[in-house]
């Protein structure tokens, strides 16, 4: 009885397994893209992860522009924000909407915002902005560092015209008014 029960969990278990795997085979080839795009930001290679956004994008917001928003967020003296320990979520399977192929994907790092060069009122604006995005369970102050340990458990959509090469976007509310403009209607939906 008890060898039937070890081989039912395991074959259980391999079944579980593999329909994982089977549900969404462009899983690592996003995630892949996305780590590149994290690693080029946490380098502070700006015009390497500008790269990796979703080129409709840039019909929002121009190029420049997001170069000089990534420049001044991640290269900033006064404020430095270190990227650290990015995790994966669920990885929708990619569904093709008018020859493009959109992925949502969950995503979890942890960022480090070291304001010991920021006076005290900034401190209090930076601290009341972060929790104001991130919620308060997830934003703490490290007095020891004079920094903020944040859990940013976010999404981003991965968008793709061969499922080879993927391309970008942060996908969260704020961002829908933007959106709607370049996004299908059912993936706006989603978000």
């Amino acid at each position: 009885m008890r060898t039937k029960s070890l081989l039912f969990l395991f074959i259980f278990l391999s079944f579980i397994s593999f329909a994982q795997t089977k549900a969404n085979p462009d899983d690592a080839a996003i995630k892949k893209s996305f780590t590149y795009f994290v690693n080029s930001i946490k380098a502070k290679k700006i015009e390497q992860a500008v790269n990796c956004i979703y080129p409709k994008y840039f019909t929002i917001i121009s190029k420049e522009q997001m170069t000089q928003i990534l420049e001044m967020t991640y290269n900033n003296p006064f404020l430095k924000i270190e990227v650290q320990n990015l995790q994966f979520g669920n990885v929708e399977k990619p569904e093709l909407i008018n020859s493009e192929y959109f992925s949502i994907t969950n995503y979890l790092f942890k960022l480090k915002c070291d304001v010991s060069s920021l006076n005290d009122d900034m401190k209090k604006k930076i601290s009341t902005a972060l929790i104001s995005k991130y919620g308060k369970n997830n934003v703490k102050y490290l007095a020891n560092e004079n920094s903020y340990l944040i859990n940013a458990n976010m999404k981003a959509l991965a968008i793709s015209k061969d499922k080879k090469v993927w391309k970008f976007i942060i996908a969260e509310k704020e961002y829908k008014p933007q959106l709607v403009k370049i996004l299908p209607k059912k993936i706006i939906d989603k978000i």
